[in-house]
């Protein structure tokens, strides 16, 4: 009979501030992975970095995910939800890469392994709280958006003082500088150089 092939863990850890420690995290989830037999190749660790910073901000969690598109193990180990991330959008989006990449859960304080029939109910849900956060976010903007006209308020982003898009056409009509140098150096955004250069082109033509 073959022997059934060892699963590959990932162990990934994570403290908020410099003075705590991850090595409690990190030996319970080993003793966790002994149990079941799982062969741990390595271990992310974040130190003194909230959860509720992005992936770039969290180096450990950035290559670990990276690892994880490289299928460098099958199954990713943290000790609590929140050492992953404190944003709902963000984890939900986390674990639909981890499903679909087939890579699977086990989270020791919320009990959750999708290695286990019951566990994998939990990637069947992602969809379903993805799509309800949707349309939410969906109705809050058109609602908002609706009040606004209401109210009378002009929508998009305001336009530059007169003075300053005159420096900008005339920045923009000499050549000497591209759009970008122009933007920082009076302090607006690309686009609206982009949007002055675009006027520029419609009047000239």
């Amino acid at each position: 009979m073959e022997a059934k092939t060892m699963r590959r863990a990932a162990i990934y850890v994570r403290v908020s501030t410099d003075d705590q420690t991850v090595e409690n995290q990190e030996r319970e989830l080993r003793e966790v992975a002994a149990r079941a037999g799982w062969e741990i190749v390595e271990v992310y660790a974040d130190h003194g970095i909230s959860g509720a910073k992005g992936r770039d901000k969290r180096p450990a969690f950035d290559k670990l995910c990276k690892d994880a598109a490289r299928r460098r193990f099958d199954i990713v180990m943290a000790w609590s939800v929140d050492r992953l991330g404190r944003s709902l959008q963000d984890l939900v989006g986390f674990l639909s890469d981890l499903h679909a990449l087939r890579v699977d859960l086990f989270l020791q304080q919320q009990g959750i392994d999708t290695t286990t029939p019951a566990g994998k109910a939990l990637f069947q849900m992602l969809g379903v709280f993805a799509e309800f956060e949707r349309a939410m976010i969906r109705d809050r903007t058109k609602a908002g958006l609706a009040r606004a006209r209401a109210q009378g308020r002009v929508l998009g982003r305001p336009r530059v003082d007169a003075k300053t898009e005159r420096v900008i056409r005339e920045a923009l009509a000499t050549g000497e500088e591209g759009m970008q140098k122009i933007a920082r150096r009076l302090g607006v955004g690309t686009g609206t150089v982009q949007r002055i250069r675009a006027e520029m082109a419609v009047a000239a033509a």
